[in-house]
């Protein structure tokens, strides 16, 4: 116990998808941690650094320092949260195809959409269809994922409570704007994340409100 008195310390990336979704977690959880920022661009990419890659050999984001361990993977971060600090549950308690149902949506979005149009793959397609690319692979993933959500949802993806496959939603629907995605196509999709704007978790975890994010500036 005495080592969870310890405040946890996120290396993360403000626009990050998998940050995003621990900050997300962390926030659900109402757990304060020390905010370390790695910058994937500058300096040819802070994840390069000796010292980082240390602590993460992947050389990726999010990592989390927590309880004397250095975990990596936001699911398998977010699952760890769930199992050594308790409720709110992200991923439920108690109800097999729930839980099944939950990891699914979670895998598809985290391993099956995202890795594609991530910033090392848009690097390897190149400046001229890097937004082509995004925007083909993120539809694909959204057409398949809103029958799925169809059958899943209640007031979020799977039922009326917020789960991991929730946290894996909203950066993904933030890099389909990006991307240009018509988002009137996928209304459950849409609602869903609707619902989960409303709260102050997401708020907390937005990439608008880091400590890593650029100041705004005014054009006018």
């Amino acid at each position: 116990m005495a080592a969870q008195t310890i405040r946890p310390i996120l290396h993360s990336f403000y626009p990050s998808s998998c940050s995003w979704r621990v900050r997300f977690a962390l926030a659900l959880k109402g757990i304060e941690y020390e905010y370390k920022a790695v910058h994937l661009v500058k300096d040819g990419g802070q994840q390069f650094t000796d010292t980082y890659k240390a602590l993460n050999p992947q050389c990726v984001v999010p990592t989390l320092e927590i309880d004397g361990l250095v975990l990596t993977e936001s699911l398998a971060i977010i699952e760890y949260l769930d199992e050594t600090r308790g409720p709110p549950y992200l991923v439920p308690h108690g109800d097999p195809a729930k839980r099944a149902r939950v990891r699914t949506i979670s895998s598809n979005i985290a391993g099956g959409i995202q890795p594609i149009q991530n910033l090392k793959v848009l690097r390897y397609v190149g400046d001229e269809k890097k937004f082509e690319w995004g925007k083909h692979w993120i539809t694909t993933g959204f057409d398949s994922l809103e029958l799925v959500l169809q059958k899943t949802a209640g007031k979020y993806c799977v039922g009326d409570e917020v789960t991991m496959a929730d946290v894996c939603l909203v950066p993904q629907v933030n890099n389909a704007k990006r991307f240009k995605v018509e988002m009137s196509v996928y209304p459950t999709i849409t609602r869903v994340c609707s619902a989960l704007e409303t709260l102050e978790a997401y708020h907390k975890s937005h990439p608008d409100n880091q400590p890593d994010t650029p100041p705004k500036t005014n054009n006018n």
